[in-house]
């Protein structure tokens, strides 16, 4: 398929810079795509679309504040995000401009910066875990255009966010409290997590021109057993199982994949799965998602789910109809 199939005209007005005032205030979209009929709610009103046997899957990937700001010995500013840890203290990052040498961060840890075929490499003289939460900047997307708040450190994670290790929010996650969890869970919802630490590639642009050729980075997921046997017995029963995010979604075909017979398999791996149209979804019947970039991978994937004519004409009403789009923006409902 051809790049420019996926993409949109989308005003820059509409890519919201701030999170909603509150989490479950968002708009959503419900889109039913079997007979293209589109309904305009409120994200709280979600629960009017689940039912008793219905699973939800969560993402729990913690966003960790990857964005450093030091100093050269020159006294002049650098910023360094991280990408990758290899060895303990020592992470692939992205460095602005191509500067080589020591840096020196705010609470005075040191580091060095080097450089193989342009790729940056940091290696801190320090335990560098421990001062994140202390000197680290929430890596907000690079369509924000802002400084990173404290309010983000709050809204720029999911509720149910337990363990570190991505690079960006799972954002179809950001619209839920834990209010609305627990009134899910209540009308018989089973709500369970499986973690996918969502890495920098989720940013990564697609050049190719045929989509095909494009390969996604690979990301780090994990299954629970208890998961996975909530999944199997759900679809052995027939019952519906909904994604939350396009992060849940690759984790869970990935996993079929492993298992075989579409079956999901516990355990940890990773996972470099590019789902476009075509695709044949062997585990989600429902997905929450956000409003995605044009010719982007989550767009790609939501594509291969609604169809891509449906999903176009679903995303020409959202911008008729004034919905933000991206990270902080607005949520659809696809069943």
């Amino acid at each position: 398929m051809k790049l420019s199939e996926f993409d949109y005209y989308l005003p820059r007005n509409r890519i919201a810079q701030y999170p909603a005032d509150e989490r479950d205030s968002s708009r959503l979209l419900v889109l039913h795509r079997k007979r293209g009929a589109i309904e305009h709610r409120m994200f709280k009103d979600i629960i009017e679309y689940v039912q008793a046997g219905d699973v939800l899957v969560l993402n729990n990937t913690r966003v960790i504040p990857a964005r450093l700001y030091g100093k050269k010995p020159s006294g002049g500013k650098i910023e360094v995000l991280l990408i990758k840890e290899y060895l303990t203290n020592k992470w692939q990052a992205l460095v602005r401009g191509m500067y080589q040498g020591s840096i020196t961060l705010k609470n005075g840890m040191s580091g060095f910066i080097s450089r193989n075929n342009g790729i940056a490499t940091i290696t801190f003289h320090d335990d560098i875990k421990k001062s994140l939460r202390e000197i680290g900047v929430m890596p907000l997307p690079p369509y924000i255009k802002r400084p990173a708040h404290k309010l983000d450190d709050q809204r720029y994670q999911t509720v149910y966010a337990e363990k570190d290790g991505a690079l960006a929010a799972p954002t179809a996650g950001l619209h839920f409290t834990k209010e609305i969890l627990d009134r899910i869970e209540r009308k018989g919802v089973s709500v369970i997590r499986l973690t996918l630490h969502v890495g920098y590639g989720t940013f990564k642009p697609v050049v190719s021109h045929e989509i095909e050729q494009h390969r996604m980075d690979e990301e780090y997921y994990e299954i629970p057993e208890n998961t996975a046997h909530i999944i199997n017995h759900a679809q052995n029963k027939g019952k519906r199982v909904i994604a939350t995010g396009t992060t849940v979604t690759r984790a869970l075909e990935a996993a079929a994949m492993n298992g075989g017979d579409g079956k999901i398999k516990s355990g940890r791996g990773t996972s470099g799965l590019f789902i476009y149209p075509g695709y044949t979804f062997q585990v989600i019947d429902g997905l929450i998602t956000n409003f995605h970039l044009p010719k982007s991978t989550p767009f790609m994937l939501t594509s291969a789910f609604a169809g891509l004519a449906l999903l176009k004409k679903t995303y020409r009403d959202a911008l008729h109809r004034n919905y933000r789009f991206f990270s902080y923006g607005d949520a659809m409902l696809i069943l």
